[in-house]
């Protein structure tokens, strides 16, 4: 019988060639959406699973306010992770990570080839860190390759990179500003891709120079810290809580020396309002639930975006599906009487509808197939925008083709279950009498509704698609208080020799054709941006009394160049100068000035604590500058002078403006002038437009999804009501042959045939607007800085959807509209 069946079922798709391959193209398209989103998908959810006892892994983040300005950060003080393990029973082992920064490597001067590269990814973490997280060793002992100082662990890529086929184990890697060779003693796998941690070399945290000059501080804040919990504990959200709950009072106590010592007392500190306070997030999370969380990890996804793209994937299959039944019921009007002789002819209602899910299943399959080619054809472009690294065969593993097989069953089931058990439920007699079969009603009802709901889809992803680049549109726009565009950032300065030199070479730049100007610092906003933790204010300019209000500033070590080669707006006092003695002035900017309460802040002092209480004198006050993306705040900053002695060798960057017609030849002289000046360092540049854009890359990814997704849902929608247009034009065709005869004309007859589809598309309107403004207006919220939600949005994607609704409707309409009425007359 069901040999029968699908012998039947292929018939019928040969015979009706146009509408079996709009119907396959649909189904095709939206189940090549959903196995790429379920691809990407996957992935995320499998981030950092690959640990040992991950489940016991958890992250400890900070919760502090200083100076009435609160944060939340994944980064920790040093000693944290100690004083939790000896307090509390109940943590039984932490590590720690510590990012040391770009530094220059080079392979031991005895090697048959000198190899030096800047490396971006070199970490110190603790002896047993190997061990809490488990990366597979290709050579060396998790237990005991990070045990003595002066060693390293590097990934296989860089052990091929410095060494080529020679063996790794037991040579010497040089890393410039540790000042010690370092012997390699253990060489990982390559870390996985699903890794949150991506890096390339691991050296012991003792090895580190910063982690050991504020190894006793509990305000400085540029660790990571991860503890793993007993086995005995109870693992529940609860019970974690309850241990959360113990953490102040530890720090009370573990941390006042520390505060004291840079004159903050805790007990000051939180009578003002203040926080110090520390939470455990499981690690499993850490990839997905960090989104509130400051973190200067790169590799983070976003669950929300997982909640979106999974909604998407619904949508679109759903859309597939009722673009199928639509074409099914375009359909009926030649199959009701197949089913009326069946009948008669002495088939049973079940065995009928078996034949209609038999034929939706083999289009199912057959789309099914298409769509794994489409899958295999797109997944090059897929990978580049997801930033992911599928392959052909991640099609076939981890249960997707299971999930594939399963989902071409589903959405056949789903796509015939209508023309199924609606064309078979007909009485014979009234079929073959051709009596009542198509009147108004509950079924009529149903298939409005479902273009309802396919054109209310698409207009929802195409208010979306227009506000995110509207949003991202606005961010590169915005007045970010300082120049963007056109400005070549140079970085690992520091790794030349001595401040004149730098000096020198900064001179060079600024003296070179197509250079307007060149600057010295320390960071850059948009790259890397350090915060200090307070500054006190004193009251007045001529004494050095202290408040009990305090300001936290976000720093940033610079020379007299900066303020014009940036293009800064300097609005009071005056700009850092050789000509005086600046070395222990500054220049805030107006959220400092604010936050403080000043009404004249020029000749006023703050002080940082932890340097001898050293007071720096505003001299000027300049425009407000975002350091980071528009996610965030525009803080309090100050700009400090270069040659001060507290910031010696704290030129980390050239900034150059530049205004050429050849860039790349002013590239190539800039590494030919790096060469003369740091010959032992890569030559690295970025320009600093691109740097702020690479802020908002996640949402571009997401718009540029939205816009891709956006174009197959109105695709397939677009499909659904060409089926639904087909059948009404196959319902009405004596009708429109008497209209032609009676003197109609053909735009009359179009427009008969298209309103009633145009009405749907705006019901589909009103149903998807205040959608897209709710999902539209919770994204937003994620940006400090943000567009207002314009009504203009809203009526244009009303427009473009109703305008490929026209086109759509208008193919049929005009082909039935000029039919011959005779042909049209002679019509049953």
């Amino acid at each position: 019988m069901l040999k029968n069946y699908i012998k039947i079922a292929w018939r019928n798709i040969r015979r009706n060639k146009v509408n079996s391959s709009i119907n396959i193209a649909g189904l095709a398209i939206g189940l090549a959406c959903v196995i790429m989103i379920t691809l990407y998908i996957q992935d995320e959810l499998k981030y950092d699973n690959m640990f040992a006892n991950v489940n016991r892994i958890y992250q400890v983040n900070l919760d502090g306010n200083f100076g009435g300005q609160a944060f939340y950060a994944n980064s920790t003080p040093p000693p944290v992770g100690a004083a939790l393990q000896k307090n509390f029973p109940e943590i039984k082992a932490f590590t720690r990570m510590f990012f040391a920064g770009n530094q220059v490597v080079s392979n031991d001067l005895s090697s048959k080839t000198q190899n030096h590269f800047a490396e971006k990814a070199l970490f110190g973490v603790d002896s047993n860190y190997l061990q809490v997280f488990n990366y597979p060793l290709k050579e060396g002992n998790a237990a005991t390759c990070l045990q003595k100082p002066h060693s390293i662990v590097i990934t296989a890529a860089i052990a091929k990179k410095y060494f080529g086929n020679d063996e790794a184990m037991g040579k010497i890697l040089l890393v410039d500003q540790f000042k010690q060779p370092f012997t390699v003693m253990g060489v990982l796998k390559d870390i996985p891709t699903q890794s949150t941690f991506r890096f390339n070399m691991l050296v012991p945290m003792t090895d580190c120079p910063a982690v050991k000059q504020f190894s006793w501080s509990w305000v400085w804040s540029l660790m990571n810290t991860y503890v793993v919990l007993n086995d005995n504990f109870t693992n529940t959200p609860e019970s974690v809580a309850q241990l959360e709950k113990k953490f102040p009072a530890m720090v009370r106590v573990q941390a006042a020396s520390a505060f004291e010592r840079i004159g903050q007392p805790l007990d000051q500190l939180y009578k003002k309002g203040g926080k110090w306070d520390f939470h455990l997030q499981p690690f499993t999370a850490v990839h997905l639930h960090s989104a509130n969380i400051g973190t200067n990890f790169t590799t983070l996804g976003d669950i929300k975006y997982v909640y979106i793209f999974s909604a998407i994937a619904l949508f679109i299959i759903i859309l597939a599906c009722v673009n199928f039944m639509n074409l099914s019921t375009a359909q009926s009007a030649i199959r009701t009487k197949e089913v009326g002789i069946r009948k008669v002819l002495g088939s049973l209602r079940p065995q009928l509808i078996k034949q209609f899910l038999t034929e939706a299943m083999l289009y199912s399959f057959i789309s099914a197939g298409f769509s794994i080619l489409l899958v295999v054809l797109l997944l090059p472009a897929f990978n580049q925008l997801a930033a992911k690294e599928f392959s052909v065969a991640s099609i076939f593993q981890d249960g997707i083709w299971a999930f594939v097989l399963l989902l071409a069953v589903i959405t056949g089931l789903l796509a015939g279950s209508y023309p199924a058990f609606y064309l078979t439920s007909f009485n014979p007699i009234s079929v073959l009498k051709g009596v009542g079969l198509f009147k108004k009603g509950a079924n009529q009802l149903m298939r409005n509704g479902l273009v309802v709901f396919q054109f209310a889809v698409s207009i929802a992803l195409i208010i979306c698609t227009l506000i995110v680049f509207q949003q991202l549109r606005y961010a590169q726009n915005k007045d970010l208080g300082l120049k963007k565009d056109n400005v070549v950032v140079i970085p690992n300065v520091e790794k030349m020799k001595g401040d004149a030199q730098k000096e020198t070479f900064r001179q060079q730049l600024a003296g070179m054709p197509g250079v307007e100007n060149a600057s010295l610092s320390s960071d850059v906003p948009g790259i890397d941006f350090y915060g200090f933790t307070d500054f006190y204010t004193p009251v007045k300019s001529d004494d050095k009394e202290k408040l009990a209000k305090d300001v936290t500033l976000t720093s940033l070590v610079t020379d007299e160049h900066f303020i014009p080669t940036l293009k800064m707006q300097l609005l009071q006092g005056r700009n850092f100068s050789k000509d005086y003695n600046d070395s222990l002035s500054t220049i805030v900017n107006e959220t400092t000035v604010k936050q403080v309460g000043w009404k004249q802040p020029i000749g006023r002092y703050i002080t940082y604590p932890g340097q001898d209480d050293r007071h720096y004198k505003i001299i000027g006050v300049v425009k407000d500058f975002n350091t980071q993306s528009l996610h965030t705040v525009v803080t309090p900053a100050a700009l400090f002078y270069i040659t001060s002695k507290t910031y010696q060798a704290n030129s980390e960057y050239a900034l150059l403006t530049v205004n050429t017609n050849d860039l790349t030849s002013l590239l190539s002289s800039l590494e030919n002038k790096w060469k003369n000046f740091a010959p032992a360092v890569p030559f690295e540049y970025s320009f600093l437009d691109k740097d702020f854009e690479a802020l908002y890359r996640s949402e571009q990814r997401m718009g540029t999804v939205f816009g891709i997704f956006t174009f197959f849902s109105i695709f397939v929608a677009c499909l659904g009501l060409f089926g639904l247009s087909i059948y009404t034009a196959e319902r009405r065709t004596k009708e429109i042959g008497v209209r032609k005869v009676l003197g109609a004309s053909v735009q009359s007859l179009v427009t008969l045939l298209s309103k009633d589809f145009l009405k749907l598309v705006f019901i589909s309107a009103f149903v998807a607007f205040p959608v897209a403004w709710w999902a539209m207006n919770s994204w937003l919220q994620a940006f400090v800085y943000r567009i207002n939600v314009e009504w203009w949005v809203f009526a244009l994607s009303g427009a473009l959807a109703l305008l490929i609704a026209l086109c759509t409707i208008s193919f049929q309409a005009m082909k039935t509209a000029l039919m011959n009425p005779v042909k049209s007359l002679r019509t049953e």
